[in-house]
């Protein structure tokens, strides 16, 4: 029998995106320290094995109860966006339960390899934002994010949108779970996505956390705290062995109209040293070509402490 029109895409997609990575991500240095940087180069996330890209497509621009301008867009153009990135290297692809995208994700990467792309994901522990009333432990939200996501694994799973500075406590028993379903395997790291200074503080001495999305950018734009403050939280939290992930790069879409802030915001957060990665939410094929050109043009990027 023929192969099928959609598996036939899927297969030229994966063969054009391991030809990209075998002629640009195999042969990278990871954390260049001189000349031209690439949104595909390879990065370590902190201390953990993870190997990802230094850019990742976010899928929540505008997010809330389960839908965000990603799942707005519809299946089609999602799978253009996403495939178009997996095309261009792009290998970290960022989802939660209050975006609605895990299923939008799984039919986009139908078809490419599991092992050469990261997924990450994040848990709503908190009141409202979701329809469902209940807020079951970890276990019970991470087994359907797999059956959503079509996967064995998630990479990274995050509690979402933590803002208490006593959120090691209060949010005790997700962190047991989450804990026990990474010694399974089951998920390969854990941590918070922050949204206060204080929840961002209380990470550093942490040893749970593998891993933060912290938000960051010159301007203050959608971020805890003014710059000042926040990088000297972010930059002992890297010393200690915390990934970081960067978001609101573009100040959630602020900066779209603005060439010389979106330069400026890409070439603070490469060169501060403490930000491993970074996640956009591009909507277009076309956005996630413009941000690979400015990491592109970027002075050369800090050895990360």
């Amino acid at each position: 029998m023929g192969m099928k029109r959609r598996e036939f895409l899927a297969k030229s997609v994966a063969s054009a995106g391991g030809l990209l990575l075998g002629t640009r991500l195999l042969g990278a240095q990871e954390a260049k320290t001189g000349g031209d940087c690439e949104a595909h180069d390879p990065v370590t996330l902190g201390k953990t094995q993870i190997k990802m890209t230094r850019v990742g497509i976010g899928t929540g621009m505008r997010g809330g109860n389960r839908q965000s301008n990603h799942t707005r867009m519809g299946q089609e153009k999602f799978n253009a966006l996403i495939r178009g990135a997996y095309e261009r290297g792009v290998r970290v692809f960022d989802a939660a339960d209050l975006y609605g995208t895990h299923p939008f994700l799984a039919t986009a990467l139908a078809g490419m390899p599991r092992k050469d792309y990261v997924l990450t994901s994040k848990i709503w522990f908190r009141r409202g934002g979701i329809p469902d009333p209940e807020r079951p432990d970890a276990s019970v939200v991470v087994e359907r994010f797999l059956k959503e996501l079509k996967t064995d694994y998630i990479d990274l799973v995050l509690l979402h949108c933590v803002t208490s500075g006593n959120w090691p406590t209060e949010l005790a028993g997700h962190m047991n779970v989450m804990e026990g379903l990474k010694k399974k395997g089951i998920i390969r790291a854990h941590g918070v996505s922050c949204h206060s200074l204080a929840a961002l503080e209380a990470c550093v001495n942490e040893s749970w956390v593998d891993s933060v999305h912290a938000r960051i950018n010159p301007y203050g734009a959608k971020m805890d705290d003014k710059p000042e403050k926040v990088v000297p939280v972010l930059q002992r939290m890297h010393g200690a062995g915390k990934g970081v992930i960067g978001m609101k790069i573009i100040g959630e879409g602020d900066f779209r109209n603005s060439d010389e802030k979106r330069d400026e915001s890409v070439r603070y957060v490469l060169n501060l040293g403490c930000v491993d990665a970074m996640v956009v939410g591009c909507e277009t094929v076309e956005e996630v070509d413009d941000l690979a050109a400015r990491v592109r043009k970027a002075p050369a990027v800090k050895t990360s402490a």
